[in-house]
């Protein structure tokens, strides 16, 4: 809580905690090209980072779901 209190003082739009960084920018999903871009840079980030050689191989990556196998995470939807 101290953590979230002191990002919050750092804020003049914060009365106490922040929890979410206020910089984001959100991309509006309007076609499945889209899509599909979004979610190949997401599936892109660990190998560019170094943390693995390829996307199905990051633990906590949906990719692994969409090359055919079955992924450590419940609820993934893969598109096709």
């Amino acid at each position: 809580m101290k953590q979230f209190e002191l990002a919050g003082s750092k804020s003049s739009n914060v009365k106490k905690y922040q929890f979410w960084r206020h910089d984001n920018k959100p991309i509006e999903l309007w076609s499945n090209k889209v899509i599909f871009e979004k979610i190949n840079y997401i599936h892109r980030n660990p190998v560019e980072a170094g943390l693995v050689f390829k996307a199905e191989d990051y633990v906590y990556s949906s990719a692994i779901d969409y090359s055919g196998e079955k992924g450590r995470l419940n609820g993934v939807v893969v598109c096709k």
